[in-house]
């Protein structure tokens, strides 16, 4: 009986740590908690450029991975992507801003 229970214990172990790891980040994709994180970061700089009345921010796309915002589109003045890009960095949780938008 406490063989069978042994067996059993460590059958519930392998499947917890096989779980745990198939949940983890690597350098190349995020675990399940980092892409909850990462979903709430980009939902919130799309709000606050929405919010900034002098970007369009439809024309304007947000990616987010592991904390850095890709910003990508096209604006019509240099100002335009230095106010996207500050408006990204000041949102709580951003590590860093990539700037790949492009003027008109």
């Amino acid at each position: 009986m406490t063989n069978i229970i042994r067996k059993l214990a460590s059958l519930a172990g392998i499947a917890l740590i096989a779980t745990a790891l198939g949940c983890a980040s690597t350098s190349t994709s995020e675990g399940t908690g980092e892409y909850v994180d990462d979903t709430v970061i980009t939902t919130k700089v799309k709000t606050a450029i929405f919010n900034e009345p002098t970007l369009k921010s439809a024309e304007i796309n947000v990616e987010t991975f592991k904390g850095k915002v890709q910003l990508s589109g096209f604006v019509n003045s240099q100002q335009d992507v230095n106010k996207a890009v500050a408006v990204a960095r000041a949102v709580k949780g951003v590590e860093s801003v990539k700037n790949d938008m492009r003027v008109k």
